[in-house]
């Protein structure tokens, strides 16, 4: 392992950690927490977040199809006989 490898291996470490301490605060809060951060507010942004990213995830999967089929007709083209029309 070199030494990038593992400053991103400690990077990913201390992001899990703060994503569990995160999740654990949203379990254990009440509608506002002593910071004064909203774990309901919280818990619809996580929402709002996760139907955004599958929406995202959906339209590049369609945009992807999309253009296969445009390179394919393209190639077709390409490849096609050409006729001479006098």
């Amino acid at each position: 392992m070199n030494r990038e490898e593992s400053a991103l291996d400690q990077a990913v470490k201390r992001l899990d950690r703060a994503v569990a301490q995160l999740a654990d605060r949203h379990v254990g809060a009440s509608a506002v927490d002593p910071d004064g951060v909203s774990g309901d507010g919280l818990a619809a942004e996580l929402a709002q977040a996760r139907a955004r990213e599958k929406a995202l995830e959906i339209a590049g999967a369609e945009a992807s199809a999309a253009l296969g089929r445009a390179i394919g007709q393209i190639e077709a083209m390409l490849t096609a006989p050409q006729t001479e029309d006098a």
